[in-house]
C-alpha cells in the first residue's frame, strides 16, 4: 500500500489544504532538477518516496514516541536510499570537495564567536566535518547527533565528545557551552520539538552565551528533496521558517535579542530585521511560482537565508 500524503490537521505548521502535495499512489511530477544534482529521475523520485514516509511517520508519531523515531528514522533513510547526498562524500571526490567547502563557510561565519578559552556545542552534527575543524579554535567541542550511523568512523582530536540525542533534548549540563551551532537542523524537527530544543539549547548556554542557527527561509522553499515535487516542504524538513518565525519563538524560548545576517560563502554582515521583515512580508503576499522566481536565486537566498544569532 502506498504511504498516505503528509497529515494536513496541525494547524500550526501543516501543509496547506490549497498546497497538498502529490498523491504518492501515482508517479508525482518531477519540477525540475537543479544542475549539480548528479541523481537520475527514477533515483530523486525513490528518495522522494522513501522520505515522505518517514516523514509522515513523524509527523504522525506522538511526542514521547518520536523520542527514538528521529535516530530510527535518519538510519533508515541512509539504508534505504544509498545515493543518498549524506552518503556521497564518502566516495565522490567533487562532493567532499563541495563538502569541505560549505565547513570553510560555517567556519568562516562561527569563528566570529569562537576563541581558545570557549567551549562549543554543535547540535545536528552530521557527519562532525565542522565540529573536528573547531577544536583548533575552541577550548572544547561537544557534537550532538542522532544518528550512529553517520559518525561510525570518527577520529576525533582529544577536546572533541560526540554526544547522542533523541533529536530534542541535550544529555548535557546547564551553562556547559559558550557558544551553540546548527546548521540546517531547526527545519528537520517537528514544531513541537523545535520549540523545546530551543530551551534546552537555552539551558545549555553560559550566561551571554550565543546560539549561532542557519535554517532555509521558507519563502525560497522547500528545501529537501520535495523541492522537486511540491509547493510546500513535505519530507524530512518537518516545517520550513520564515524569518519573523524564527525570531518570534527565539524570543519565546528566553533569548534575549536576535541578531540576523546577510550574506554568502565567507562574507556577513549584520542586517536590520525591519528590513528582512518588510521583504518577507512583500514575497509573501505573492503567488508561489512568482515568490519562487524572485527568491530562489543566489542574491535573493543571500538575504533571505535565515542566519541569526540569539543572545542568552
Amino acid at each position: 500500500m502506498a504511504p498516505s500524503p503528509a497529515p494536513t490537521r496541525f494547524a500550526s505548521y501543516a501543509v496547506p489544504a490549497d498546497q497538498k502535495s502529490s498523491d504518492l499512489a501515482a508517479p508525482p511530477m518531477l519540477r525540475g532538477r537543479r544542475t549539480e544534482e548528479p541523481r537520475s529521475e527514477d533515483q530523486l523520485l525513490e528518495h522522494y518516496r522513501v522520505e515522505r514516509e518517514l516523514a509522515d511517520r513523524l509527523r504522525d508519531a506522538p511526542k514521547e514516541e518520536r523520542r527514538k523515531l528521529y535516530s530510527q528514522v535518519y538510519d533508515e533513510l541512509l539504508r534505504r536510499v544509498p545515493h543518498h547526498p549524506m552518503l556521497r562524500p564518502r566516495r565522490d571526490v567533487a562532493a567532499l570537495d563541495k563538502r569541505q567547502r560549505k565547513v570553510d563557510q560555517a567556519l568562516a561565519f562561527l569563528q566570529r564567536f569562537l576563541s581558545k578559552d570557549r567551549v562549543l556545542m554543535e547540535i545536528g552534527a552530521g557527519d562532525c566535518a565542522m565540529a573536528i575543524r573547531a577544536c583548533a579554535q575552541t577550548r572544547r567541542v561537544y557534537a550532538v547527533e542522532v544518528s550512529e550511523q553517520i559518525t561510525r568512523a570518527l577520529e576525533p582530536p582529544v577536546n572533541f565528545q560526540l554526544v547522542l540525542t533523541d533529536g530534542y533534548t541535550l544529555p548535557l549540563a546547564d551553562g556547559v557551552a559558550n557558544v551553540a551551532f546548527s546548521d540546517q537542523l531547526m527545519e528537520h524537527l517537528h514544531p513541537e520539538d523545535a520549540e523545546d530544543q530551543l530551551h534546552e539549547i537555552h539551558r545549555c548556554l553560559a550566561p551571554g552565551g550565543v546560539y549561532v542557527c542557519v535554517t532555509p527561509n521558507r519563502l525560497y522553499g522547500p528545501r529537501d528533496i520535495s523541492e522537486y515535487f511540491d509547493e510546500v516542504a513535505t519530507g524530512l524538513h518537518l516545517r520550513e521558517y520564515s524569518a519573523g518565525e524564527v525570531r518570534a519563538i527565539f524570543l519565546k524560548a528566553g533569548f534575549s535579542r536576535v541578531r540576523f545576517y546577510a550574506g554568502a560563502k565567507r562574507w556577513f554582515i549584520p542586517c536590520p530585521y525591519p528590513l528582512v521583515a518588510l521583504a518577507e512580508r512583500a514575497l509573501d503576499a505573492l503567488p508561489y511560482k512568482l515568490r519562487k522566481r524572485l527568491a530562489d536565486n543566489g542574491p535573493a537566498r543571500a538575504f533571505l537565508g535565515v542566519r541569526v544569532a540569539a543572545f542568552k
